[in-house]
């Protein structure tokens, strides 16, 4: 078989969409990539590892654009990573009063802005560990 082949006229038939489409079937399935039907096969683990990794890269990469988030110990970068792989960077940086809090070193005044959002209602107990963390600044 001509592997080439097929992958070339694959990507040249199928084309490559880089978000979630409706692809023409009837009835319609989510699509993504090169005609990945995500309704039918979905993604495996390990590409679902993959896509965190890159994620999280760049989640780290977003963060490390701020002299605060480099200040940190590890334990409390690992709190803002996680919240902003959650929130996505622009809604994490309209915590002001917790970034506040972090400048002047006021872990428990941060903790409590973190707790005292929507976020935290919507998240339940990952606010609550992470405020947890962040209080202490080491994982159990």
């Amino acid at each position: 078989m001509n592997r080439p082949l097929l992958l070339e006229q694959l990507q040249r038939h199928e084309g490559l969409r880089l978000k979630p489409y409706l692809d023409t079937a009837e009835p319609p399935r989510q699509t993504i990539g090169y005609g990945r039907n995500l309704d039918d096969r979905g993604i495996t683990e390990e590409e679902a590892g993959f896509m965190l990794d890159n994620d999280i890269d760049e989640v780290i990469a977003d963060l490390e654009r701020m002299p605060l988030y480099l200040s940190l110990d590890d334990t409390r970068q690992v709190v803002l990573a996680n919240m902003c792989f959650n929130l996505g960077l622009t809604r994490f940086l309209e915590f002001r009063r917790m970034l506040a809090a972090l400048a002047d070193r006021d872990w428990d005044r941060a903790a409590d802005e973190m707790l005292d959002s929507k976020w935290a209602r919507q998240v339940g107990d990952r606010a609550d560990e992470l405020a947890d963390l962040m209080r202490r600044g080491e994982a159990r």
